[in-house]
């Protein structure tokens, strides 16, 4: 890395004290570059083994890369904490201004540690840190309403990044998220739950600084380059047109979207709620994260009539994107476009990850259907497949809390199916709930071995549809095609690359990017760096009592069918068994 670079700024913030630090870790980022690598080191250093994950002493870190603000597509912030919905590691990407933002105010990370006595924001400005009063934002409806208060207040306009949580955080639902800009989110894990849990009701961070670079000339060559290829290529292209929501259609076709629980692979109403549905009829625009030609952020435009008085209409902006359509979608037999967007409005206000609620409220639709649970415990809500309307209440309750029922809710499939039973069809791996896809095996151990228990940790679903639907793969050649391509994938998220842009990123291109800026790497070394950092995750979860032996598999996804004939218990079990010899 350059001497004169920034990246390697640290800012340590004690919220008990109201104190800050900043520490220089030039050989931190020397050896580990930037976002998931050098966030897994200082999880792993200021998180004590064994603890509470709503406790002081859980660190929030906050990391950006070194092609952060140089290069197309490099916009991504990595947090990492320890999650109160798994119990081991947490770790959450979000675009919008997010990482700009903390590098333009000169730094490459943000450690958060302890518990403020009152709700406060912080608000990093450069080489400032302010500490202010958030017990008028506290309990607000709307984390909406919270952004717009915070842009009013705070400096920094257009360059500024704000996150925030809503009053799932407050509550803290264990898969709360934090909501950044407007329509981006650290979702997945809980990140907004430990926010909550230290009266951290926001961040806003901003600053202006110029990046170093080796060459101007060799840099803007490679600079024009990635742009022309993320805003030429089909791959972009596609993204950029209807988005991740054309999904919908081709697995439906496919017989891999998860339905009704995943009763079904298949939706009668798929047509209704597709990516192509949606920008024929809603599509109101489209943006971009911060240093992105691509625009992949689709935003639907829905008219509504006022309750009470007539030719009154408000127009709400509403984000859609693939995976939250599947699970408040077909997840819960919804086919209703409109219905749909409200679930989407519902949650974004509230600040809950849809990914976890869609799966946690088909849980509790199929457990009352069967009679595991009564109206006594969902407090009289009827939960019916295709009732939106009720799955807006339902979707309130999960925040409120009324009764133990929903507190149980609140704490994701596999808290509420061990205490009401229907594990079988409680879709969750490793914790975190089912996401949309049922390609195959490769989908479902991917998420299970996964760092974060993502489909995007490596991409199985795609083995599934490329690889596994002509030729079968040993266990031992599942597990190493996703632990190649996992261990790749640490890469660019420690340089904060969109996975949507890992084809633009090759190998080539990323060790060019990396000399631009001072790295001198070869292809072996970068790949070794992968693999370690793919490996100290594993670690970590370890340590904090993660075993891929006790993972429970749910039978509903070897009962339905799905494009790949050789989902089995026993396939599963020993992909798993090989991939905790090859990380051990």
């Amino acid at each position: 890395m350059l001497d004169s670079d920034p990246l390697c700024n640290v800012l340590y913030v004690d919220l008990t004290r109201k104190r800050f630090r900043v520490e220089h870790r030039q050989d931190l980022f020397d050896s580990q570059m930037g976002g998931a690598g050098v966030a897994t080191q200082l999880l792993a250093q200021e998180c004590p083994q064994g603890c509470d994950p709503l406790g002081p002493e859980n660190p929030i870190v906050l990391a950006v890369g070194p092609l952060t603000g140089l290069f197309p597509l490099a916009s991504k912030t990595v947090a990492m904490f320890k999650s109160p919905h798994t119990g081991n590691l947490g770790e959450s990407h979000c675009g919008g201004r997010s990482a700009v933002s903390i590098r333009m105010a000169g730094y490459g990370a943000i450690v958060i540690t302890g518990r403020s006595e009152l709700p406060i924001y912080l608000a990093v400005h450069g080489g400032e840190v302010h500490f202010r009063d958030a017990s008028t934002l506290w309990g607000m409806s709307s984390s909406l309403t919270v952004g717009r208060i915070i842009r009013e207040r705070e400096p920094g306009s257009g360059l500024r990044t704000i996150m925030r949580i809503g009053k799932a955080g407050e509550r803290m639902v264990t898969y709360s998220c934090v909501s950044v800009e407007t329509y981006r989110h650290f979702g997945r894990l809980g990140l907004g739950a430990v926010f909550g849990s230290k009266n951290l009701k926001a961040i806003v961070v901003s600053g202006k600084r110029s990046l170093p670079v080796t060459s101007n000339r060799t840099y803007r060559r490679i600079y024009r380059d990635i742009h022309e290829a993320a805003t030429t290529s089909p791959a972009m292209k596609k993204y950029h047109d209807l988005g991740t929501p054309q999904n919908v259609l081709p697995l439906n076709k496919l017989g891999a979207l998860p339905t009704r629980n995943l009763r079904e692979a298949r939706f009668e109403a798929a047509g209704e709620i597709s990516g192509e549905a949606y920008a024929e009829r809603y599509l109101g625009r489209r943006l971009a994260c911060s240093h992105c030609p691509v625009a992949c952020i689709h935003i639907a435009a829905l008219r509504e009539p006022h309750e009470t008085e007539p030719y009154f209409y408000k127009t709400s902006m509403i984000s859609y994107d693939y995976e939250p359509i599947y699970a408040m979608g077909p997840m819960l037999g919804v086919g209703d476009p409109e219905g749909l967007l409200r679930l989407l409005d519902r949650a974004e206000v509230l600040g809950l990850d849809l990914m976890s609620t869609g799966p946690v409220l088909a849980w509790a639709t199929e457990a009352l259907e069967k009679g595991l649970v009564s109206d006594r415990e969902t407090d009289g809500l009827n939960l019916q497949w295709g009732d939106w309307k009720t799955y807006l209440e339902a979707t309130r309750r999960i925040v409120e809390q009324p009764n133990d029922f929903y507190a149980a809710l609140a704490r994701g499939v596999d808290y509420a199916s061990s205490k009401y039973g229907g594990e079988d069809f409680a879709l969750a791996f490793g914790g975190n709930e089912m996401p949309g896809y049922h390609t195959g095996p490769a989908a479902h151990v991917g998420c299970l071995m996964g760092a974060r228990h993502s489909h995007l940790d490596n991409a199985g679903y795609s083995v599934d549809q490329k690889v596994l639907v002509e030729r079968e793969l040993s266990p031992e050649e599942l597990a190493n095609a996703l632990i190649k391509e996992e261990s790749w994938r640490q890469i660019l998220s420690s340089l904060v690359i969109c996975f949507f842009a890992r084809e633009i990123y090759d190998r080539d291109t990323v060790l060019a990017c990396l000399k631009s800026v001072g790295y001198d790497l070869d292809e072996e070394k970068l790949l070794e760096t992968g693999l370690a950092i793919h490996r100290e995750k594993f670690r970590f979860k370890k340590r904090e009592g993660f075993s891929l032996d006790g993972l429970r598999i749910p039978g509903r996804i070897l009962e339905t069918k799905s494009p790949v004939s050789n989902l089995t218990e026993e396939y599963i079990r020993a992909t798993l068994d090989h991939v905790g010899r090859v990380l051990a």
